[in-house]
């Protein structure tokens, strides 16, 4: 079976600036492709190239079986899209926004209405179906948003950081509407800037930045490239530092790092569990007073700083100016 999404080689400028830089992608049917990096790494470019409202400079791609740049309209006719911002019109009522969607990618005014009710009842928005929608809360909104993208029961998913600006609760619904898509055979493509996002809903991760693929495979394969475990201890009082120090160079493999105004010291180890019962029985026979110690293992925050040499939250004002969302109607032109 042919990639859901497949991308070679996609280039795009804006005026100097290469905003992509020869990115290649595949994307299995039925599976999650998290797309992770910065702002400013080309996420959202890439996206719009991928969902028709931008044309790569170089490069070629696909997305459900149509050529996004020979077959613009096939590709629209079978993808959904939710971009970083709700795109819903405040003064309709969420029924409304769902019918106007439906009629736009041409279902008739009685299939619009039927499938409107459907979606609202999945995303609990029954109750509040006949309110306008600027009476709605962000995660409202978003359900709402995400609703309009799935009117035509797409087979490939396209959500641009769906979760930005959302309270955990909100997002953990969020995320569980999107594992309900993936569990019914959605193709999804999901850019996102939080790595624990990445961690739970993607089968594999292309970590982005400057433009450019710069690591890919699973959440536990990027974690490997990111080195050993470590083990932090905080210890009581500052006078125990020096010598927790000592306990800790014994038993690791590195440098220990110490962090005096937190009094926690780390330290990268190999041998896990066993390793970590040492420590602490060492700690004990010294008398050094513990307020926390544990085992840690990598993370794709470790993994993105190992990359990248920044979190995942550092800004770019170059792709910001790009990043402005297009509503879920343009899709439907």
């Amino acid at each position: 079976m042919p990639d859901a999404i497949y991308a070679e080689g996609l280039v795009k400028h804006f005026g100097d600036v290469r905003a992509v830089d020869g990115v290649d992608l595949a994307v299995p049917s039925g599976s999650v492709l998290g797309l992770l990096g910065p702002n400013g790494a080309g996420k959202t470019t890439v996206v719009r190239m991928l969902t028709t409202l931008l044309k790569p400079d170089a490069g070629h791609a696909t997305v459900a079986g149509f050529d996004v740049v020979k077959a613009p309209n096939d590709v629209r006719r079978n993808i959904g899209l939710s971009g970083q911002f709700a795109a819903v019109d405040d003064y309709l009522t969420g029924r409304e926004n769902l019918q106007m969607v439906g009629e736009l990618y041409q279902l008739s005014r009685r299939d619009a209405k039927a499938r409107a009710a459907v979606l609202l009842e999945r995303f609990n928005l029954g109750d509040a179906a006949d309110r306008t929608a600027k009476t709605y809360s962000g995660g409202m909104r978003r359900r709402l948003d995400l609703a309009a993208a799935l009117i035509v029961q797409p087979s490939v998913m396209v959500m641009d950081e769906p979760t930005t600006g959302l309270d955990p609760r909100n997002r953990q619904a969020l995320w569980e509407v999107i594992q309900e898509l993936v569990r019914g055979g959605t193709t999804l493509l999901l850019t996102t800037q939080y790595l624990e996002e990445a961690d739970h809903l993607a089968h594999d991760i292309c970590v982005v930045n400057n433009g450019l693929v710069i690591a890919r495979g699973t959440a536990d394969q990027l974690k490997a490239r990111s080195g050993h475990e470590r083990v932090e201890v905080v210890v009581h009082g500052r006078e125990d530092i020096a010598a927790a120090t000592t306990v800790l160079e014994s038993n690791g493999h590195g440098e220990v790092t110490v962090e005096e105004h937190t009094r926690k010291l780390t330290v990268p180890v190999t041998g896990g569990a066993r390793l970590l019962a040492d420590i602490i029985r060492r700690l004990d026979e010294l008398d050094i007073t513990i307020d926390d110690i544990g085992l840690r293992r990598p993370t794709l925050d470790d993994v993105f700083i190992a990359l990248t040499g920044h979190t995942a939250e550092s800004a770019d004002a170059e792709e910001a100016a790009q990043s402005e969302n297009l509503p879920t109607k343009e899709m439907a032109k």
